[in-house]
């Protein structure tokens, strides 16, 4: 089982998608306009409720700010890159996929699979190790957006885009300092976007793996963006470029 906090996420994952929330714990006293959604929700799914004190919440979630309302859903279903490629945004002709090496802060993988999800990714790819997993705190950064979301976990991300390459995407790599500026570019159909680690950025071999590489440009005196700001531009720019905007 897992453990999913916060107001929006849950409330979120109780509009109805297809995890599975088996029950939920409420601080006892805890009111407000979005109590009472989440109450009706969960009575319209037939999900039981328990109202607990505080501190057992604080053991469920580690101390985190749950605020006031914790879930125990099943364990988070990863998905196959086939199951990514076939979930393509009924707005787009084309596929759009995000893939992350390296992305280890839970609060950036969180951000960067809303980011996905709001710009009409497909999916987002992982690689299995060197990488934060989908745990609650993913959920809550997320807003919900993981519930939504593909994920597939590969153990060779070299493969991968190999495998996407032969399924006709293209590779859009993220670099700050090599890439060619974004705006001059013309996207080309079925498209995944490489993002690196907070810190060092794609690997090498990835790179190099990359059809193109691009970056963001900037006119401020900091010469770096929040990964999941610099995806959320990218991808901005890749959907304006599809419509003709």
């Amino acid at each position: 089982m897992q453990v999913i906090y916060g107001i929006n996420p849950l409330l979120e994952i109780l509009k109805g998608h297809d995890r599975i929330i088996r029950k939920l714990v409420i601080a006892s006293g805890k009111k407000g306009d979005s109590i009472r959604k989440i109450l009706y929700l969960a009575k319209m799914n037939g999900i039981p409720v328990e109202f607990r004190d505080r501190d057992y919440l604080d053991r469920q979630t580690g101390g985190k700010n749950h605020q006031g309302v914790v879930g125990f859903s099943e364990d988070f279903a990863y998905v196959t890159v086939d199951d990514i490629i076939a979930h393509r945004h009924g707005e787009f002709k084309n596929n759009l996929i995000l893939i992350l090496d390296g992305i280890t802060d839970p609060q950036n993988l969180g951000s960067l699979i809303r980011t996905a999800h709001c710009f009409g990714a497909n999916g987002v790819i992982i690689p299995k190790d060197r990488s934060a997993s989908i745990t609650a705190s993913v959920m809550k950064a997320s807003s919900g957006a993981a519930g939504y979301t593909p994920v597939a976990v590969e153990i060779n991300l070299s493969n991968t885009i190999a495998y996407l390459k032969a399924q006709g995407f293209w590779i859009y790599g993220a670099d700050a300092e090599k890439g060619q500026n974004m705006r001059t570019i013309d996207y080309m159909e079925n498209i995944a976007v490489v993002m690196g680690n907070e810190g060092k950025g794609i690997r090498p071999l990835i790179r190099k793996k990359c059809d193109f590489l691009l970056s963001v440009p900037m006119r401020g005196k900091i010469d770096s963006l929040n990964v999941s700001v610099a995806a959320g531009i990218i991808l901005h720019e890749i959907v304006r470029f599809w419509n003709g905007s």
